[in-house]
């Protein structure tokens, strides 16, 4: 399976990163998940993300471009997590109180779909099997966001009929982005390819190594779960991957 994918199907494939989402607002209507099933599953979550960067995009990046230049393109791809970390962040905070922070963090969910659906439609031009596995990989990441919106709307007494109008317009992002990914990379050159591909690798083990691990780490899940876990998350891609260029 090493197909590029047309633009329907990578607008299909884009739904996954928010169906991560709308899994973690259905667990935050149902009920609250133990804190060591939380930090196990997010370490399976940051093995995931590690394997996409270091089993296909880095490998993929090699096969088209100079490899000083994919060294500054992971560079750049590392100042890119900081300035979206950074807006996140800021977002968050907001400047009022209450629901008026909550919408905040809700638009920096709004964005990081986005950048999600810009590799997950990136990654189908290239290849399906590495639109499939970017997409499907944003799946467990993208639960706790949903999950931690939805609980803080619970709490501020935001009424059910808005929280589920908000869980709504989560696929709305990643689609945009998946279309904008793909449309830069459908017919580019090697080199602009090899540079893209190597982009979002720095992108995304930053984001993993510097803000997903100590989001995993932060509820206190056993080292006898959180590693072992890590671990199975970078073998399923891994299998995953050898799987679908089967």
């Amino acid at each position: 399976m090493d197909d590029t994918f047309d633009l329907v199907d990578v607008v299909l494939l884009t739904l996954l990163p928010a169906l991560g989402s709308i899994l973690g607002v259905a667990l935050a209507e149902w009920r609250k998940p133990s804190a060591w099933l939380t930090g196990t599953a997010l370490h399976m979550a940051a093995g995931i993300a590690t394997g996409v960067a270091a089993v296909e995009l880095v490998p993929r990046a090699q096969e088209r471009g100079e490899t000083w230049l994919l060294a500054l393109a992971i560079i750049g791809g590392a100042l890119l997590s900081v300035v979206l970390v950074s807006l996140s962040r800021r977002l968050r905070k907001g400047k009022g109180e209450g629901s008026e922070v909550l919408w905040g963090a809700y638009t920096a969910i709004i964005i990081d779909l986005f950048s999600d659906g810009l590799m997950t439609g990136g990654g189908g031009a290239v290849a399906a099997n590495l639109g499939v596995l970017l997409g499907a990989s944003q799946v467990f990441g993208n639960l706790p966001g949903g999950f931690a919106i939805t609980a803080g709307f619970r709490e501020a007494g935001i009424s059910r009929r808005k929280r589920l109008i908000a869980a709504c317009s989560y696929p709305l992002a990643p689609v945009a982005g998946g279309v904008g990914g793909f449309l830069i990379l459908d017919g580019a050159s090697d080199a602009l390819t090899g540079f893209v591909l190597a982009l979002f690798a720095g992108l995304l083990l930053t984001a993993t190594i510097e803000d997903l691990v100590p989001e995993a780490d932060a509820p206190g899940a056993s080292r006898k779960l959180s590693s072992p876990a890590f671990a199975v998350g970078f073998v399923l891609l891994l299998l995953m991957s050898s799987y679908l260029e089967a």
